[in-house]
C-alpha cells in the first residue's frame, strides 16, 4: 500500500517551503501519523550526516525531526554543494560522486537521476502513512522544466498533488500565484491543488475578497493563511540565518544571566557551510552573535568563529584580502577566545595540500595552531562523540581535509594552543554541559562577567520551534482539507489558465 503525498512549491526560493513542509510534518505526527519528509534535490552548503553515514541537507533533519523520525539519504536523495558560480559538487544518495558545472548538470545528469529519486520516494511512501516533499525554486522555472526532478517533474511521475507557498510580505503575491499556475502546461496545472499564503501581518478579512477574485481566476483555493513571526525558520539552505531564532539580526538577545554580556563575532567568509553551528551559542541568554567581514569588527568581540567552509584555500585568501587574517593572528598571540570549525579549523594551520578542492597544491595557512592539512578524495562523513572540558560532546564531521595535528593540547579531534581551538565536528556547540564549560574558559579568557545559563535546552528549544510550526498548520490552515489532498491527491476537474507553458 502506498502512503499519501504533498507536494510543498514555492512561488519563489526563500517563500517558506522548508517551514511549511516542516509545520505540517509536526502537525501530521502529534495527529498521530506516520510521517517521513522528502526533497529530491537540495542546493545547500548547510549540511548533516545521518546515522548511516550519508549526507544530507540540513533543512530535511530538520523536517525529519519535526516528524520525530530518524533522518536517512532517502529523505534527500541528491544534495548540490556550490563550489563556486559554475560548478557544484553532486551528492547522490549520501556520498559525492564527482563536481558538475550547471550546463552539465541540466544538460543531461539531472533528467538521468529521476529514476533514483522516484525510487526513494516510493520506498518512502510504501514504509510512511504521508510524506510530505519539498520543491525547489519555482515550479515555474520554464527554462528548466524538461529536466526537472524536484517540482513538477516529481509531481508529474509520483501523481502529488502541490499545493504553492507564497510570501506575501515581499509584495506581489496574488501576480505569483495566477502567473506560477499560468506559466505550467495543462498537464502539470492539473497537480496545482491550490495556494497557501505566508507572513501576512493584518487583518485576514482585508486579504479575504483578493483570495476570492484568485479563487475565481484560478479555480483553485487557498489552503491557510500563516501569519507573520519572527524567527521561526528551521535550518536554513543558504544565507546568514541562525535558525533557532530567524536572522541573527533581529534576533531578541534574553538578558544575561551574569553581569554582563558576551559578543560573539562570526566571520562570513566565501561559501561558508554549515554556519547553524553557531545556532546554540544565539540561544543563550546574553549571547549576542553577528557576521562581520572587517577587521576592526573583531575587536570588541569576547569570541571569534571562523565557521566551515566548501573553499578552505579561497576562504584564506579572502581572509587576507580583508585584514581579518592579520586580526585573527594578533588575537590569537594576545591569548584572546578564536575557535575555528571545520574549514574554519584547517584555515588556522600551518599548511595544506590541496588538490581536491581548489586544486591549488600547498598553500600556507595562518600559522596559528599545529596542524598541516591534506585534503583526500574520500569525504569523511562520521557522526563521532568523546569528552572535553569534562563534558560529553557530540558532534558530525563533513570535510575532504584530513587534519595532521603535531602539538598543542588535544580537543575534539583537533587541538587547542591558548585560546585558540580547532576541530573538524559540527554541532559539537549543541550539547549542553559543553557549551556551558566552553563558554565559561571564554569568558574568564576575556574578562567578562558572564555566566552561561545553568537550564538551556538547546534541543528542548528546537523541540518548542517546531512545535510553533505545528501550531501555525493546525490554527491557521485548513487541515481537513489538507489532509483531503495528502490522502486523495489534487481535486478533479481543475481549470486550465492560459497561456500555459510556452512550446
Amino acid at each position: 500500500m502506498t502512503g499519501g503525498g504533498l507536494l510543498v512549491a514555492g512561488t519563489t526560493s526563500d517563500a517558506g517551503k522548508s517551514v511549511v513542509t516542516a509545520g505540517i510534518c509536526r502537525w501530521l505526527v502529534r495527529q498521530g501519523v506516520k510521517v517521513a519528509p522528502f526533497k529530491a534535490q537540495n542546493m545547500s552548503l548547510n549540511s548533516f550526516v545521518t546515522r548511516e553515514g550519508a549526507e544530507i541537507g540540513r533543512a530535511q533533519a530538520m523536517q525529519a525531526q519535526a516528524c520525530r523520525v530518524e533522518p536517512t539519504a532517502l529523505m534527500n536523495p541528491v544534495l548540490l554543494k556550490p563550489g563556486g558560480e559554475q560548478s557544484s559538487q553532486v551528492v547522490l544518495l549520501g556520498k559525492p560522486v564527482g563536481e558538475l558545472s550547471a550546463r552539465g548538470y541540466h544538460g543531461g545528469r539531472q533528467q538521468r537521476l529521476l529514476g533514483t529519486v522516484l525510487d526513494c520516494l516510493a520506498e518512502l511512501r510504501g514504509t510512511y502513512d504521508a510524506v510530505i516533499c519539498e520543491g525547489a525554486g519555482s515550479p515555474a522555472e520554464i527554462n528548466l522544466r524538461r529536466t526537472d526532478i524536484v517540482n513538477m517533474g516529481i509531481a508529474r511521475n509520483a501523481g502529488l498533488p502541490v499545493l504553492v507557498v507564497g510570501d506575501i510580505d515581499r509584495g506581489g503575491v496574488f501576480a505569483s500565484f495566477f502567473g506560477t499556475v499560468a506559466l505550467l502546461s495543462p498537464e502539470d496545472q492539473a497537480h496545482i491543488a491550490g495556494f497557501l499564503v505566508n507572513k501576512f501581518r493584518g487583518d485576514v478579512s482585508l486579504l479575504e475578497p483578493g483570495l476570492d477574485m484568485l479563487h475565481g481566476l484560478t479555480g483553485r483555493r487557498t489552503y491557510g493563511v500563516l501569519p507573520f513571526r519572527h524567527g521561526l525558520g528551521i535550518d536554513e539552505e543558504d544565507g546568514l540565518r541562525v535558525s533557532l531564532r530567524g536572522t541573527v539580526r533581529e534576533s531578541n538577545v534574553s538578558p544575561p544571566v551574569g553581569e554582563d554580556v558576551m559578543r560573539v563575532a562570526v566571520c562570513a567568509i566565501p561559501l561558508m557551510s554549515n554556519f547553524t553551528d553557531v545556532d546554540a551559542l544565539a540561544a543563550e541568554p546574553g549571547v549576542v552573535v553577528r557576521f562581520v567581514d572587517r577587521p576592526e569588527e573583531l575587536a570588541d568581540a569576547d569570541l571569534v568563529v571562523v565557521p566551515g567552509t566548501r573553499g578552505t584555500v579561497r576562504a584564506l585568501e579572502w581572509l587576507r584580502e580583508r585584514g581579518l587574517a592579520d586580526a585573527l593572528r594578533a588575537r590569537a598571540a594576545q591569548h584572546r577566545p578564536v575557535l575555528g570549525i571545520c574549514g574554519g579549523f584547517q584555515v588556522l594551520g600551518e599548511h595544506i595540500e590541496d588538490d581536491v578542492e581548489s586544486r591549488r597544491g600547498h598553500v600556507e595557512g595562518l600559522g596559528i595552531l599545529p596542524v598541516r592539512v591534506r585534503f583526500a578524495r574520500e569525504k569523511t562523513l562520521t557522526r563521532p562523540e568523546g569528552e572535553a572540558l569534562g563534558e560529553h560532546v557530540t558532534g558530525y564531521e563533513i570535510h575532504h581535509g584530513v587534519a595532521d595535528v603535531h602539538g598543542g593540547d588535544p580537543f575534539l579531534d583537533g587541538c587547542r594552543v591558548g585560546q585558540t581551538w580547532g576541530t573538524h565536528w559540527h554541532g559539537s556547540l549543541e550539547s549542553d554541559g559543553f557549551r556551558r564549560a566552553f563558554l565559561r574558559e571564554v569568558a574568564a579568557a576575556a574578562g567578562r562577567r558572564f555566566v552561561p545559563a545553568a537550564d538551556t535546552s538547546f534541543a528542548a528549544l528546537r523541540e518548542e520551534q517546531l512545535d510553533r510550526l505545528g501550531d501555525l498548520i493546525e490554527e491557521h490552515a485548513d487541515t481537513d482539507a489538507l489532509w483531503r489532498l495528502i490522502e486523495s491527491g489534487a481535486p478533479q476537474g481543475l481549470p486550465f489558465i492560459p497561456p500555459g507553458a510556452p512550446a
